[in-house]
C-alpha cells in the first residue's frame, strides 16, 4: 500500500501534474496540501476518471487539504482540530482500510518571533493534543503533509545559513519532536540516514538546480505501523516539470 503526500501549491494550476503522477506512480492514497480551491471547485470528477475517490476541505486562494484514494474511505472525515478555533483549512483525517490517515498543512510562521510564528506554535500544540487522542483510537496511524519544519540539520542544504531561521528554529523542531514523542516515526529516516535529501526548493535563485532545498514534507507512522513499512522516499521527478509546485511528493509503502 503506497501512501504519499504532496503540496501541490494550487490544484487548479497543478491538476495535469497530479493526473500524470497518479498514472505513473500509482499511489493508493495521496494527501494533498495547498489545494487553494473552494470545495465546489474541487476536481472530483476528473480524479474519479482515474479511479480515485476524494474527500476535501478547502477555501478560496489559500490553504486547502484533500485525500485522494483508490480504496474506499470507511468513516466520516474530520476537517478541523477539535477544540481549536481556526478558520484556516489545514487538517483532514479519514480512514482507509485499517489505516487512519491525518493530512496536515502546518502553518508556515513567516518569521521567528512574529505573530504568525506564535500562531504556528499554538497550532502545533493543538495538533499534538488531537493526535494523542487519534492514536488512542487508531493505533494504525499515518500523519503526513507539509510540516513547514526541517526536522534536523541533515534536512537542510546549508544548516549554518538557516540556523534559527523560520522552518529550522529550535521552538519549531521541539514542537515537531513533541509529535514524534507521542509514538510516531519519520518513515523516511527508517530507511535513510544521509543528509542532502529535500522535498521543497524556493522558486527564487534557481534553488532546485542548485540543490538548495529543505526536507519539510514528512510521512510519520505510528509504532504499530513501523514494522509494516517496506520503503519510503522522495519523488523528485514532478519538481523537474514545467510550472511545477515548489514541493515534490514524498511517500511510504506499507506491507
Amino acid at each position: 500500500m503506497k501512501i504519499a503526500s504532496w503540496n501541490v501549491n494550487s490544484l487548479n494550476v497543478r491538476l495535469p501534474h497530479l493526473q500524470q503522477w497518479l498514472q505513473e506512480f500509482a499511489p493508493d492514497v495521496v494527501a494533498l496540501q495547498e489545494t487553494k480551491l473552494e470545495d465546489s471547485k474541487f476536481p472530483d470528477a476528473a480524479l474519479a476518471e482515474l479511479g480515485y475517490r476524494s474527500v476535501f476541505c478547502g477555501q478560496k486562494t489559500y490553504n486547502g487539504v484533500a485525500l485522494v484514494s483508490r480504496l474506499p474511505f470507511t468513516s466520516e472525515c474530520v476537517t478541523a482540530i477539535p477544540g481549536f478555533d481556526d478558520p484556516q483549512k489545514r487538517v483532514l483525517a479519514a480512514t482507509v482500510g485499517d489505516i487512519r490517515i491525518v493530512d496536515l498543512y502546518v502553518v508556515n510562521g513567516e518569521a521567528v518571533g512574529s505573530e504568525k510564528f506564535d500562531y504556528k506554535l499554538r497550532w502545533l500544540a493543538a495538533v499534538r493534543g488531537w493526535l494523542a487522542e487519534e492514536l488512542r483510537q487508531h493505533p494504525n496511524l499515518v500523519v503526513l503533509g507539509d510540516f513547514n519544519i526541517a526536522p534536523d540539520d541533515r534536512d537542510v542544504h546549508d544548516p549554518k545559513r538557516w540556523r534559527e531561521k523560520i522552518l529550522c528554529s529550535t521552538p519549531e523542531r521541539e514542537a515537531l519532536r513533541g509529535l514524534l514523542d507521542l509514538g510516531l516515526h519519520d518513515s523516511f529516516r527508517l530507511f535513510n540516514d544521509e543528509p542532502g535529501h529535500h522535498s521543497w526548493w524556493d522558486y527564487r535563485l534557481a534553488a532546485f538546480d542548485r540543490g538548495w532545498g529543505l526536507r519539510i514534507d514528512l510521512v510519520l507512522v505510528s509504532e504499530a505501523l513501523r514494522a509494516r513499512c517496506s520503503g519510503a522516499g522522495i519523488d523528485i521527478a514532478p519538481r523537474t516539470r514545467e510550472r511545477p509546485s515548489d514541493h515534490t511528493p514524498v511517500w511510504v509503502e506499507l506491507k
